[in-house]
């Protein structure tokens, strides 16, 4: 019987409340990998780790913004705390504004997004690259967007986000890899999760769905277990060897 590909592995797990967070998280568990589940959300949070050790898995929901420096750091101390050791860091946890002309988005609600999507990855860098480096090596599986390859009008703020979230995976890979820290992202198109008619801009009725359906030439939208095996094969040592890597999931869409 083959080992599990996390086995003895810890890894956090940000935005995993729901949506792809929750598929990637409940993923990892099957694989043997520790989780700490990472959310705004406390209650939907809480439901995810405890239905992972429903299943026999270990699980623990650990509160955060991850656009805080001091959430960030809590975060990690409590990762310690809970498990002893980290060697994974998804990066999931974002936002956007809803589908709409580029001059209607309001300047808070711009300054949330870069937060939530962007200084994330930053603040996270700043407190687990350190340690990182004293265990003498770590991952991150960044979660960018088909938005950051293939930006779509209506969504140009958000776009913009994504496509510095990839550059960023791909700067950070060339800076750590000397240090045993691979950085690798995942572009997923659009997904059946949360923020689903926010960034369709559209109720979620079949038809409008069938405009973004369209454009997905293995005709579906992506779902989390797409997201989570693409997390996984990055996060495990069968990618021992890939860095700076951004990994369309999304049926095509950027072909």
């Amino acid at each position: 019987m083959s080992t599990a590909r996390l086995q003895d592995k810890v890894a956090i797990v940000t935005g995993a409340a729901s949506g792809f967070g929750r598929g990637i998280a409940e993923r990892f568990a099957e694989e043997g990998c520790a989780v700490i589940v990472n959310d705004i959300a406390r209650d939907a949070g809480e439901r995810v780790a405890a239905a992972i050790r429903n299943r026999g898995g270990r699980a623990r929901f650990a509160y955060g913004d991850v656009s805080k420096d001091a959430d960030v750091a809590q975060l990690l101390a409590a990762t310690l705390e809970q498990f002893g050791r980290l060697h994974i860091v998804v990066n999931n946890a974002g936002t956007t504004h809803r589908n709409q002309p580029l001059l209607d988005v309001g300047e808070d609600e711009f300054d949330r997004i870069y937060a939530v999507n962007v200084k994330s990855i930053y603040l996270t860098a700043r407190h687990v690259v350190p340690y990182f480096r004293k265990a003498g090596g770590g991952v991150f599986v960044n979660v960018a967007s088909t938005a950051g390859v293939r930006p779509r009008p209506g969504l140009v703020w958000y776009n913009g986000t994504k496509g510095a979230v990839i550059i960023t995976s791909k700067g950070m890979a060339a800076e750590l890899g000397p240090d045993g820290i691979r950085v690798n992202c995942i572009n997923p198109v659009i997904g059946e999760t949360g923020l689903l008619e926010q960034f369709m801009g559209l109720p979620d009725t079949p038809e409008n769905r069938q405009k973004f359906l369209a454009t997905i030439p293995l005709g579906r939208m992506s779902r989390p277990l797409d997201i989570a095996n693409a997390c996984l094969f990055l996060a495990s040592d069968e990618a021992q060897f890939i860095t700076g890597a951004c990994l369309e999931v999304d049926g095509g869409r950027c072909v």
